[in-house]
């Protein structure tokens, strides 16, 4: 048995959540057995009685100013730490570091088995906000690069990512595994969603419609583009899809900004049909983002034909071409804004870098999995021999 933990998971929805739950949806499809173990959240018995695997969640609560996100404590939680005793796991893969990666790496040292972990996310800018001592920052990055020298394989997203764990110090050997995405479909599928979605939304002939998924946070650049987005003359719609703690603020800036009657915040959308539908309407997605490692949402929105825009330098923008499967803007509000409008008046060169980048971001997970098994199989056959 596999065992795929994570400290988030449907219904709470980000990248790291999604990444899990294709992992072990599509363990299962190729016939592995696998489980998920994560923390407790409202609202998740439908998503435990849907899935096609078991999935194990554990006593949590709340974490202040980071809604909707959860502390799990699976140590108090007896019953889960008794039914977890009865699961014949012979190989674990953490996707964070905290309450679910620790758990993993109990297990995988108390039965002595392999223990994979991903590192997915600059955790050094999450404590810096909610912690404004450097000393504490600074213990809290050492105590996760504590955990990632005691499994034994660290994988990183892609080769890009390598740099930010260097820098938090860790010094072992990390191996690239790519995300896959769940939206590849037929190009004239794409096109017909597109049609479909944009006329039921009214967008009109004149308008580019932009596109922003992820947490409403910060620390994703949402500011600097709405900032830049301010400076765009020409007819364009922005839809942006998520939550998180800056959703308040968020929406009085889109006020103060006077993009009120452009600018529709929708809120978190869990529904992959839909998702689909707002990924294939839009022109360009935006991801200004510094923040990010390897987002998914890059991929997702290629798989539907769907250019982004990235920031030059940014972790995230190793995989864009600049001009050819995405575009790079320098990193100030004016040169975004130029670049977005420039791209407007262009739309064929927006077309031509979306299928460009459907056929070279947009890797299927189906594909991504068949290679984590093999990945699995070898760690498994290694880590027998060294123990005999």
């Amino acid at each position: 048995m596999t065992g795929i933990f994570n400290d988030n998971f449907p219904p709470i929805m980000d990248g790291v959540a999604l990444t899990a739950q294709n992992y072990a949806y599509w363990l299962k499809k190729k016939g592995e057995d696998v489980c998920v173990v994560t923390p407790y959240a409202p609202d998740s018995e439908e998503v435990i009685k849907a899935a096609p695997y078991p999935v194990y969640r554990y006593t949590s609560i709340p974490i202040p100013m980071r809604k909707p996100y959860r502390l799990g404590m699976p140590h108090i939680d007896r019953p889960f730490m008794h039914r977890l005793e009865q699961i014949p796991f012979d190989l674990v893969h953490a996707h964070c570091p905290f309450s679910s990666g620790r758990l993993a790496l109990h297990i995988a040292r108390k039965r002595n088995i392999p223990i994979v972990a991903t590192f997915h996310s600059k955790y050094r800018q999450d404590f810096e906000r909610a912690v404004h001592s450097k000393f504490i920052v600074d213990r809290a990055i050492d105590n996760i690069i504590r955990f990632y020298e005691s499994v034994d394989e660290v994988w990183i997203p892609q080769a890009a990512v390598e740099p930010t764990i260097r820098e938090y110090g860790y010094k072992g050997r990390v191996t690239v595994v790519d995300n896959g995405n769940d939206l590849c479909r037929p190009a004239e599928e794409i096109a017909a969603i597109r049609e479909a979605t944009r006329s039921k939304l009214g967008i009109k002939a004149e308008e580019t419609v932009f596109l922003f998924v992820g947490q409403h946070i910060w620390e994703k650049n949402i500011g600097f583009m709405l900032d830049a987005l301010a400076l765009v003359k020409s007819p364009f719609r922005l839809y942006m899809i998520g939550t998180g703690y800056a959703v308040a603020p968020i929406k009085e800036k889109i006020a103060h900004l006077g993009l009120s009657d452009k600018v529709s915040m929708l809120g978190m959308i869990q529904d992959r049909e839909t998702m689909s539908g707002y990924y294939a309407a839009a022109d360009l997605f935006l991801f200004p983002s510094l923040y990010d490692n390897a987002p998914l949402v890059v991929r997702e929105a290629a798989a539907m034909h769907t250019p982004a825009i990235l920031l030059k330098g940014s972790t995230a923008s190793e995989i864009i071409e600049d001009g050819q499967n995405g575009f790079l803007s320098d990193n100030n509000t004016a040169a975004y804004a130029n670049l977005v409008y420039q791209l407007a008046q262009h739309p064929e060169q927006i077309r031509q870098a979306g299928e460009k980048a459907s056929g070279t971001i947009a890797r299927p997970w189906e594909n991504v999995v068949d290679e984590v098994i093999q990945r699995y199989e070898d760690i498994k056959r290694n880590y027998n021999r060294i123990a005999k």
